[in-house]
């Protein structure tokens, strides 16, 4: 049985995701409830698990009100189990479990929060990483430092290129407008601005997208190329000093 995914946007610009699988019907962040309802009863689904990302409550908000009606089980990182709604199931680094395409692998991916973890369908392709690699972007390093975040994007740069990447926010657009400050001339980067651009006027979701095009195209796994580099003036820099310089120019753009 393939993996059905849907996309839910919630609150403002968050994204919510229903997987259905061999397994039943787990949901990836609870940013609120109305939607993440509503997508359940529109498909005739029950909801057996809820999988938290990281403990922000942008993506937490609505578990507790999901749990209460739906009966479903809670699980999330065992490193932010502390800030986090009560968990059936705390889980570490590496835990792999689910069947068929259903099989999932929990990826320690710290750095916007420092207990954040991916959630990693590699029968599937998929990976749903909410807040540390997303569309043209990463999350800001609110607890985490450059060298960790670094490490942790380049943990899900080496995926297999087809992975399709599930992000938490639809912050495509302004992260576009600032790659290209970064690479200007990068033809791919320019295409999907254009593509971008076309997909909002028209209120369509920018996410997934394929690790593939992250990697042509988002300026936060493109520290050691040269193109990067000199427009940045930091030839001779390490990769994390670049990408850090990058976050930094983002977090003022």
């Amino acid at each position: 049985m393939p993996l059905e995914i849907v996309t839910i946007p919630c609150l403002s610009d968050n994204y919510a995701y229903l997987v259905n699988g061999p397994d039943g019907v787990a949901l990836i962040d609870a940013p609120e409830a109305g939607p993440i309802i509503a997508a359940l009863e529109e498909r005739g689904w029950s909801l057996g698990v809820i999988m938290i990302t990281h403990h922000h409550h942008d993506h937490v908000g609505a578990v507790a009100e999901l749990k209460e009606k739906y009966g479903c089980m809670v699980m999330g990182p065992e490193a932010e189990k502390d800030k986090l709604p009560p968990l059936d199931f705390a889980l570490p680094d590496g835990f792999s479990g689910g069947n068929g395409d259903g099989l999932c692998q929990v990826m320690s991916v710290p750095g916007h929060t420092l207990g954040h973890i991916a959630y990693y369908y590699p029968k599937a392709n998929a990976i749903f990483t909410a807040d540390s690699l997303m569309a043209l972007g990463c999350g800001r390093l609110f607890e985490g430092t450059p060298e960790m975040m670094h490490e942790s994007l380049s943990k899900l740069a080496a995926l297999p290129p087809e992975t399709m990447i599930y992000s938490g926010h639809e912050y495509t657009a302004s992260n576009a407008k600032f790659a290209l400050t970064i690479e200007p001339d990068n033809a791919d980067l320019i295409s999907r601005s254009e593509a971008i651009a076309e997909d909002r006027r028209n209120n369509r979701p920018t996410v997934p997208a394929s690790l593939s095009l992250e990697l042509a195209t988002n300026p936060f796994l493109r520290a050691s190329e040269m193109s990067v580099r000199r427009q940045l003036g930091m030839i001779d820099a390490t990769d994390t000093e670049v990408f850090a310089e990058i976050r930094a120019r983002k977090d003022s753009f």
